[in-house]
């Protein structure tokens, strides 16, 4: 975990996004924040894993070495970017070199293909952002998500900028996998109206094929969470990738261990997509899951319908 100042906190956010309709109720701000305990083969954030600002390249955006070249020299880390002999104009990255690169020397790049993921931000730098939405949440009983990552990874920075969103009448809202240690959950929960919640994988032995780590202490971190603050709203969710978590067993666990908290109001599925595979390559990553596919329809429709019988409802969501 990161140390900030107490009386000056700042946190290390990916970026912000506006009119958001998927992060919790109404319209949302969500705000990304850096750092995650957890490794999911499937995640469209890889940007978002370390804890620190991180260097990225787009070979598109470059225009090589004849017509450019500042990478090539000073202050970049010596041999992090390099041309090979015998091929194109174009820049190739060392990305075990390029990681000890300061930050700032992305802003030496005049066409944008080295940039940074992560920028240090205030509480009221964030929370101005996020405030100038506020004519949608009223009108949708919206208001900020802060997600990540992991964002309880950043608990002194999220639990003030939650309460600094109450204190400007903001409705409050977290994107959670829970691997974190217990009392980060409990400094951040007594400023959140809504946490969304993850349960991946039932299993501790697939879970922690899939994610990096077993589910015992995200399975004991919702239960304390669910008895603790009852007075909070819980919507639970599994990304649903097919072949790993799409099975009806799966659905009816996670039915069964919510079922007993009335706080617990929804229960949502999140089909798997791909539209984060291209930032792997801006990173120097391998992206596992290039040969999964999206749910089909029928699956999704099947799932969503064990879902509605255990809330009474009727149709799929």
């Amino acid at each position: 975990m990161r140390a900030i100042d107490p009386l000056n906190p700042t946190g290390l956010v990916l970026n912000i996004q506006h009119f958001c309709t998927h992060d919790g109720p109404g319209m949302r701000t969500t705000v990304f924040l850096k750092g995650c305990s957890l490794r999911c083969k499937w995640c469209s954030n890889p940007e978002s894993i370390h804890l620190k600002p991180e260097l990225a390249y787009d070979s598109k955006k470059c225009i090589g070495k004849k017509q450019c070249g500042y990478c090539l020299k000073p202050p970049f880390a010596e041999g992090a970017f390099y041309v090979p002999n015998g091929l194109d104009d174009k820049v190739h990255v060392n990305w075990d070199l390029a990681n000890d690169c300061s930050p700032d020397c992305a802003a030496m790049c005049p066409t944008g293909a080295i940039y940074v993921f992560g920028q240090e931000m205030t509480v009221d730098q964030v929370l101005d952002e996020v405030e100038q939405d506020s004519s949608f949440y009223r009108e949708s009983d919206g208001g900020i998500t802060l997600s990540g990552g992991e964002c309880l990874l950043q608990p002194d920075f999220a639990a003030a900028l939650l309460k600094g969103a109450h204190e400007r009448g903001i409705n409050t809202a977290i994107e959670t996998a829970c691997n974190v240690p217990w009392r980060f959950v409990e400094q951040v929960l007594p400023h959140v109206d809504t946490m969304l919640h993850d349960h991946k994988l039932t299993d501790p032995v697939h879970h922690k094929k899939w994610t990096g780590v077993d589910n015992s202490k995200v399975l004991e971190n919702f239960k304390k969470a669910y008895e603790t603050f009852p007075n909070t709203k819980f919507i639970a969710r599994t990304p649903l990738i097919p072949g790993v978590n799409d099975d009806e067993s799966h659905i009816r666990a996670v039915l069964a261990f919510i079922k007993p908290y009335k706080n617990v109001i929804n229960y949502e599925l999140l089909p798997y997509h791909r539209f984060g595979e291209s930032k792997y390559s801006y990173l120097g990553r391998v992206y596992e899951m290039e040969d999964f596919k999206s749910p089909s329809e029928e699956s999704l429709a099947h799932l969503r319908a064990i879902i509605d019988e255990q809330f009474g409802r009727g149709g799929a969501q």
